[in-house]
């Protein structure tokens, strides 16, 4: 795909959503409810159709099982970074949960992917397409699960908790992990070595842009500048986090493992991603404070842009 209509595609999935959103926010044009429900309709019907079609066609050789890995490590290595932080930064609360789920979250797959088609190509972009879907997989079987477990931490006295097999089961099995049965389904069709129909691939494309403004409109309409300066400040101590410590961590665990230049570039890229999209998603169902990660989300995206992207250009070209 030419770098000119992946610039298009960067602005009409990413930057119309998100303008509309906000738009529509200060129109008081629509309520919360019917962006949860935007949300939920994503999650449950278009990424499991996604995730479906994605693991299809997905070759499982030995040669890229290290990078699924990456896909989950990325994830947990600033979010136990992010844990030993926040322990002591807020009480049990909806703060808390916030700061977890940007710290845990990471925007590998648009701008993370993005980047890395024009640093390394194509062979970069298939790379980084492997490491997001399994984020997107601690997304949904991990983050969501703890999401449930805090949101009931929240609403009920601790000594109230339910711990029973039954309430342990509905962290886990609930519609929003329809995405992670999708996965499972797609690996099973490969394996069974039932080919996916060729129509299917421009029903794949169509989805993708479908998806992205079912993704990032509720975001739009989740930002509010004015909220979102008090907490600037409380998460700065998240960005060294992001940009430095699991960047070096990344980096020197792929350095054992791949010789491929684009390969270790696609790790690097990736590691360097900042708070993903998918954390104010996580707050907005959960009703954590969305505030809080609308802006980790927007001061690590334009700490990217502005020092970070630079220099991954400087370290790869």
């Amino acid at each position: 795909m030419e770098i000119a209509a992946k610039l298009m595609y960067m602005f009409t999935d990413l930057v119309l959503p998100l303008t509309l959103g906000y738009y529509c926010r200060q129109k008081q044009w629509l309520s919360e409810t019917f962006c949860n429900r935007i949300i939920d309709l994503n999650i449950t019907v278009f990424c499991t159709i996604l995730a479906i079609l994605s693991f299809w066609v997905m070759p499982l050789n030995p040669t890229l099982l290290w990078l699924p890995v990456f896909g989950i490590l990325l994830s947990f290595i600033p979010g136990l970074a992010g844990y030993w932080i926040v322990r002591g930064k807020y009480p049990d609360g909806p703060e808390k949960a916030s700061y977890l789920a940007a710290a845990l979250l990471s925007n590998i797959g648009s701008l993370g992917g993005l980047c890395t088609f024009f640093l390394l190509g194509e062979a970069g972009f298939a790379y980084n397409q492997i490491v997001a879907l399994f984020q997107n997989l601690v997304f949904f079987l991990f983050c969501f699960p703890l999401a449930s477990y805090y949101q009931k931490q929240l609403h009920q006295p601790m000594a109230e908790t339910d711990a029973s097999p039954s309430s342990l089961a509905s962290l886990f099995f609930t519609r929003k992990q329809l995405p992670t049965l999708g996965t499972f389904a797609g690996i099973l069709l490969y394996t069974g070595g039932i080919p996916r129909p060729d129509g299917l691939s421009s029903l794949f494309t169509a989805l993708i842009h479908i998806s992205a403004w079912f993704a990032f409109f509720p975001v739009g309409y989740s930002i509010q500048f004015a909220e979102m300066k008090h907490y600037y400040r409380s998460i700065l101590d998240l960005l060294p986090v992001k940009f430095l410590f699991t960047p070096l961590v990344g980096y020197c665990i792929a350095s054992q493992l791949f010789t491929d230049r684009a390969a270790l570039g696609t790790i690097l890229i990736a590691a360097s991603s900042p708070v993903g999209i998918n954390s104010v998603i996580l707050a907005r169902l959960y009703d954590f404070n969305v505030h809080l990660t609308s802006a980790a989300f927007f001061l690590s995206t334009a700490v990217f842009l502005a020092v970070v992207l630079p220099t991954l250009i400087l370290c790869l070209s």
